[in-house]
């Protein structure tokens, strides 16, 4: 490898990850900045720099990292989640949603990325398909419906019978 070993990126970047568990963003990126050339290893440094600025609600910032990622690792789950992310605060809903279809596509047995796109059509006031990624989602991994109650994306369908009918926790009995 050109530029920086293998092993020195490695290193870099678990002690970046360390530094942003830590809640030590700044020193995160300072860390990213000591390797100029990541070779191999340039699209794991942009989605971990993504998801440090995002921490820090650097969403414009964010947004072209994990694009940059994206160029280099197409279809890459984590990014496109991050890239979704970030189009949502950055007031772009319609593109977080085709996103998150492309991410759809790129993993369709990933629960997590139908429960995002459920999300994102609750806040886009579409019911339906908000309904049915949502029941697709919880099929897939029953876990998500813990989720539901602190998800304020589904706020704007929170009242509605539909969605608590689906969000009903199926082992709480009618009480007959």
């Amino acid at each position: 490898m050109t530029g920086s070993s293998t092993l020195h990126c490695q290193r870099t970047l678990e002690c970046a990850e360390g530094y942003l568990l830590l809640g030590m963003p700044d020193t995160a990126l300072r860390e990213l900045a000591r390797i100029r050339d990541w070779g191999p290893y340039s699209a794991e440094h942009l989605r971990l720099r993504g998801e440090i600025l995002r921490t820090e609600k650097r969403h414009d910032e964010a947004l072209a990292a994990f694009e940059q990622a994206d160029k280099l690792d197409p279809d890459d789950v984590s990014t496109l989640l991050g890239i979704a992310w970030c189009l949502k605060r950055l007031d772009r809903l319609d593109d977080a949603i085709e996103t998150m279809h492309r991410a759809y596509r790129a993993s369709p047995k990933e629960p997590i990325v139908l429960y995002n796109i459920a999300c994102y059509y609750s806040l886009a006031g579409d019911k339906e398909q908000a309904l049915a990624w949502l029941g697709r989602a919880l099929r897939m991994s029953p876990r998500f419906r813990e989720l539901i109650p602190d998800e304020s994306d589904f706020d704007p369908l929170r009242h509605d019978p539909d969605f608590q009918f689906m969000v009903e926790d199926p082992s709480e009995g009618t009480g007959e």
